[in-house]
Order: C-alpha cells, then sequence, then structure tokens
C-alpha cells in the first residue's frame, strides 16, 4: 500500500506541476525567463547523490525520516527537470493562434493550460505519467534513505526483505518479484 501512495501522489503531482512549469517557460514572457529555464535544465546534470545529505538533514529537521513525506513532497513541490523539458519543447509546438482565441474568449492563462494545452498534450502528458509511474514505483534508493521501519518499506524494500545472511528462499522471493514486476507487464 506503501508503494501504491507513494507513486500515486508524486505522479499526479509532478505531472501537473511541470505542466504548469512548462508551460510557463513555454508561453508566459517574463523577466530572466531564458536564465530560469536554464537553470532548470543544469540541475538535470546534477546527481540525486550530491542533494542527499543536505536533504536528509532538511528532512530530519522537519521531523520526516520514516515517514513517506520525503518520498512524495519533492517530486509535487519540485516537479522534474526532464518532465518540463519535454512538456515545454511538446507546448512550443501548439500553434499560437489557439491560445490567441482562447485570450480574446476571455480566458486566463490557467484556462488556456487546462482548456487547450492539456487536452492537446495527451501524449506528452502519457509518456510523463509513464516515466514517473516507473520511477517511483522502482525507487529503491530513496525509501532506502528515509525509511526504517518495516510497516513502511515500499515494495522494493520489501523484496529486498527476502535475502538473508546465509540462506535465500528463491521460491517467495521470485513470488514477490512477479508481484512486483505486475503493473509494468500490463502497461
Amino acid at each position: 500500500m506503501n508503494t501504491i501512495i507513494v507513486t500515486g501522489t508524486a505522479l499526479v503531482g509532478e505531472t501537473l506541476v511541470s505542466a504548469v512549469v512548462a508551460f510557463g517557460f513555454a508561453r508566459l514572457r517574463f523577466v530572466g525567463r531564458d536564465l530560469w529555464f536554464m537553470v532548470v535544465l543544469a540541475t538535470m546534470m546534477l546527481p540525486s547523490q550530491i542533494t542527499l545529505i543536505p536533504l536528509f538533514i532538511l528532512f530530519k529537521n522537519l521531523g520526516w525520516l520514516d515517514t513517506l513525506l520525503p518520498l512524495m513532497v519533492p517530486p509535487i513541490v519540485g516537479g522534474a527537470p526532464f518532465y518540463i523539458f519535454l512538456l515545454r519543447q511538446f507546448f512550443l509546438t501548439i500553434p499560437r493562434d489557439l491560445e490567441d482565441a482562447a485570450r480574446i474568449d476571455g480566458s486566463s492563462s490557467l484556462g488556456v493550460l487546462f482548456r487547450i494545452f492539456l487536452p492537446l498534450s495527451r501524449p506528452a502528458l502519457a509518456s510523463v505519467v509513464i516515466f514517473s509511474f516507473m520511477f517511483h514505483w522502482n525507487d529503491f534508493f530513496t525509501p532506502l534513505i528515509y525509511l526504517t521501519s518495516t510497516k513502511r518499506k515500499t515494495l522494493a524494500l520489501g523484496l529486498q526483505m527476502f535475502q538473508g545472511e546465509y540462506q535465500n528462499s528463491w521460491n517467495l522471493m521470485m513470488a514477490a518479484a512477479t508481484v512486483v514486476l505486475l503493473p509494468e507487464t500490463h502497461q
């Protein structure tokens, strides 16, 4: 259940935040837009292990260790640079005439995003949803760092528990691996 909660929350939040930020970079004009977009792209070059210790200290000070919050909040708050880039590039291909027509009809920027851009960008959004689902469903490293109690572990960590120090229960491990892989085989 923990894996479903984490994956579902992070997937919805990450997709929505990435779409809003990508729309801002694609269609809104503001000072420093290109500079900020370069900063977002530069964060893709940073390995996640570099930010591990500062994030661990932050989550420890917030009292979030051994909760699901460190697994759900960062994707929601920050989106993902790759998804922002992907959606921005797709939004740039949508004709500006559709946006202008919506604005003439009195639509706001969020109205243009939700009524025109998101329905037209279903293929790009589907890609983001699939990538996000696969990442959060199979994530082993992040839960390993922040979760300690058995009741909060995700499927990836639970699968690792089947390995013993001196003996492995291969039959149970393969059954559990099949359950973990089921969502991936039905896509």
